[in-house]
Parts: C-alpha cells; sequence; structure tokens
C-alpha cells in the first residue's frame, strides 16, 4: 500500500462527495469523484485505485450493477458499499456479490469518518488476502515442481535399475559360457557360483525396474524368478524339481539381495551334495510369522549323513553368514528334518541399529 492510498468516490450526489474528499483527505488519503457507475467504471480502468466507495442509487448503472462489472475485472479494487437506504436486502445482496463492507451514509452522522475507517480496512484485507493467493499459488507451484522432480527422479532410477540389471545379466551370461567352456571342474563349480551370486543381485534391479515402487520388492515374485533362473543354470545337471512357496511380503531392495543370494547359496550347495546317487526335489519357503519372516530351504537328501568334499573352500557359508547379519537373522539346521533344512527367521521391519551396522563376513 502507497503512503496515500487512493479512494475512488462513485455517487452523484457533489455535496457529500465534496464532504468525503475534505474528511478523508485530512485521513490521509487522495480522493477522486465519479458521478455515476461508467465513468467510475473508465476511472478504475485506468488503474491507481485502491478503494472504492460505491453508491446504490446512480443516474444510469445503479450500484449493484456496477458492483458486478467490476467483480469481473482482473485484481479488481475492495469495494465499500454505501447507500442512504435502511433497506437491509442492499446490504446482503451487495455482502454476496463481493462488497468488503457496507455503510449507510448521511450528512450529520458519523459517515465520512467511519467511511476512512472502512476503506483502511478494505485495503488491509485486500492485502491480506493478494499475500495469501500468492502463497497459495506459490505452494501449488513448489508442489507441482517436487511432483515433476519425483516423477523425472523415478523415470531416471527406473532406467538406472535398468541398466544395471541388463549389466548384471550379461555378466552372469558370460560366467555361464566361460563355465561351460572350461575343462576343469573346479573353475566351473566357481564359475557356476559366482554366476548365481550376481543373477540374484540383477533379479532385485529387474523387479525394480517393472514395479510400480521403487522402494520395496515382491519377495514372491523375486524368488520365483530366482529360482527359474537357477533351474535354467543347472539344467542337465542333478536338479529335478525347485519347489517354492512363499507369501507375497514386500521388502526393501538391499535385504531382498541378501535373501536372494542365501537362497542362491543354499539351493546350490543342495543341489551339488544333497542327492550323491540321482536328482531329488529342493524346497524353498517364505512365510511371515508374527512380525518375523521366516525363510527355510530343504531337502530330502542325505542330510548329516553327507561327506564333506575335499573341494568346498567354505565360501558359501560365509556369503551366507554375511548376508544373515545383514538381515539380523537368526540361522539354525532342522535337526528333526530328514534331510537338511536350514530356517532363518529375521525381523520383517529392519531395526534401526542394523541399518547402521554393514554385513561383515566371517
Amino acid at each position: 500500500m502507497s503512503a496515500k492510498p487512493t479512494l475512488l468516490y462513485v455517487d452523484d450526489d457533489k455535496t457529500l462527495a465534496r464532504l468525503v474528499q475534505r474528511g478523508l483527505t485530512r485521513h490521509g488519503f487522495c480522493v477522486e469523484h465519479a458521478l455515476d457507475g461508467e465513468s467510475g467504471l473508465a476511472r478504475i480502468a485506468q488503474g491507481g485505485i485502491d478503494v472504492i466507495a460505491l453508491d446504490q442509487y446512480m443516474p444510469g448503472l445503479d450500484g449493484l450493477e456496477t458492483l458486478k462489472r467490476i467483480q469481473a475485472i482482473p485484481d479488481a479494487p475492495p469495494v465499500v458499499f454505501v447507500t442512504a437506504s435502511q433497506d437491509s436486502k442492499i446490504a446482503v445482496t451487495a455482502l454476496k456479490a463481493g462488497a468488503a463492507d457496507y455503510l449507510v451514509k448521511d450528512t450529520l452522522g458519523e459517515f465520512v469518518p467511519l467511511l476512512g475507517v472502512a476503506a483502511e480496512v478494505a485495503i488491509r484485507q485486500a492485502h491480506i488476502r493478494k499475500a495469501r493467493d500468492q502463497a497459495e499459488a506459490e505452494v501449488r507451484a513448489s508442489r507441482d515442481r517436487y511432483a515433476a522432480l519425483a516423477s523425472e527422479r523415478e523415470v531416471l532410477l527406473r532406467e538406472v535399475n535398468h541398466r544395471i540389471g541388463n549389466s548384471l545379466q550379461i555378466i552372469a551370461s558370460l560366467l555361464h559360457l566361460q563355465a561351460n567352456s572350461s575343462p576343469d571342474e573346479n573353475i566351473k563349480v566357481a564359475l557356476s557360483s559366482a554366476m548365481g551370486r550376481v543373477a540374484a543381485v540383477a533379479q532385485v534391479h529387474r523387479r525394480l525396474y517393472t514395479s510400480h515402487d521403487l522402494k520395496s520388492v515382491l519377495l514372491n515374485q523375486y524368488l520365483e524368478a530366482l529360482l527359474e533362473d537357477l533351474r535354467r543354470s543347472t539344467e542337465g545337471n542333478r536338479m529335478s524339481r525347485l519347489d517354492l512357496k512363499a507369501e507375497p511380503i514386500e521388502i526393501d531392495p538391499d535385504r531382498a539381495v541378501a535373501i536372494g543370494i542365501i537362497v542362491n547359496e543354499l539351493v546350490m550347495n543342495a543341489v551339488k551334495y544333497a542327492y550323491p546317487d540321482g536328482p531329488g526335489p529342493i524346497h524353498v519357503e517364505l512365510a511371515i510369522d508374527g512380525g518375523d519372516i521366516e525363510l527355510s530351504i530343504a531337502d530330502n537328501g542325505v542330510g548329516l549323513n553327507a561327506k564333506a568334499d575335499p573341494r568346498s573352500t567354505g565360501m558359501g557359508q560365509r556369503i551366507v553368514s554375511a548376508m544373515a547379519q545383514k538381515l539380523d537373522a537368526q540361522t539354525e539346521r532342522d535337526l528333526t528334518h530328514a534331510g537338511t533344512r536350514i530356517v532363518l527367521r529375521f525381523p520383517r521391519e529392519m531395526s534401526p541399529a542394523a541399518k547402521l551396522t554393514p554385513a561383515t563376513a566371517a
């Protein structure tokens, strides 16, 4: 608001207009006068008016019709509606039409000082309303910018996951080709194990690329795809069947990787050692038990009677231990099972302490 706000007084009563002009000038206003609605609208169109005092009864356009046309002007000044009539219906109609205030005018009472107060309040309210509208517009613009940035970030994350998944899949394929071409059985086994570990990580990135939620992985779908990779990688070997029974549990990508690597290690261990005389089934189960998740990998093979393989380096066990630590998991062997059954139990929600503690290999 300027130091001296400008009030446009629209009224065909010249005598009262002079009183208003003298009185409000002393109150710090610049006062301009228009004799009717048309001339008042023409002056408003020129700009520079801070507040309007508008009479109801005038030749040509009356006050209510003039008010209607003022309200159609973008960023119009506030209007204090004035009339000599005591009819409250006019006041209600004017206020509903957008007038900031309503005054009954007279030449003997307090009309002029009351008009000054009403004009000051109307200007102040208009400034507050304009500031509020600007703030709301800025909030909306910020929200729109944030939504656009979030959408762009999601697209970029999907592209990153897509590229990482593809790159890891290429590495897994190269390891598979190298394993098949190697005459050394020890090298072949080591490369196949490495391929499975890489494939477990690649599957997580593939899940994230195709998922609507980039912050979580649906474990039943992830494990199904992972086991299908293992089926293909061991095709023609000793595994006859891989069974999966998994509930649809969502989990964060980091822990999904740990679960996938554990499943890969324990399944491949069962493939190599559980059935020395021929193929046999391997069962993977994932279920919710209270606030925990229970993961089990079981076979019906030789179990505790299995002989230690002299070629084993213990790498798989160390990897499982490290991933179990990352999950904050308790690992145990089910001694009541005829073959081998490894059970891992870990909290569905990672504790803050576990988030801060990196997994380390034993």
